[in-house]
């Protein structure tokens, strides 16, 4: 159980010791510091969602492989927790259930970590 939540608040441990850090030191971290560095973020981060959009849009790429691209997550997703499940099953070698264990971790910190961490933040996302 530990092995599993260690690397899913890492990065809320390490944002808070740099909060601890910047309390102590008065710093700000990497936060902008005028409104023309906040507007430039915003727009950076504007064109880069605008520029993933294109990306998954159908019109550059054929539709076949627009459609493998969507389903990569949640199908290898569902082959690595139905890999554990057998293996635990069909009691495979403690190495095996580790391997197969340490992936199966994984996998909701890839799908929901991301969100997480901002829902933490106090971000809307």
């Amino acid at each position: 159980m530990l092995e599993a939540l260690i690397p899913a608040l890492l990065p809320v441990v390490a944002d808070g010791v740099r909060g601890v850090f910047n309390r102590f030191t008065g710093g700000a971290g990497a936060a902008p510091s005028n409104v023309g560095e906040v507007i430039q973020l915003m727009s950076a981060e504007t064109d880069r969602l605008k520029t993933l959009a294109e990306l998954d849009a159908a019109g550059n790429v054929s539709t076949w492989v627009a459609n493998v691209r969507a389903l990569q997550r949640p199908v290898a997703s569902f082959l690595i927790i139905s890999a554990y499940v057998v293996a635990v099953a069909m009691s495979a070698p403690t190495e095996t259930l580790e391997g197969v264990g340490a992936y199966a971790q994984m996998v909701p910190f890839y799908l929901f970590g991301d969100r997480t961490y901002t829902y933490l933040r106090g971000r809307k996302g």
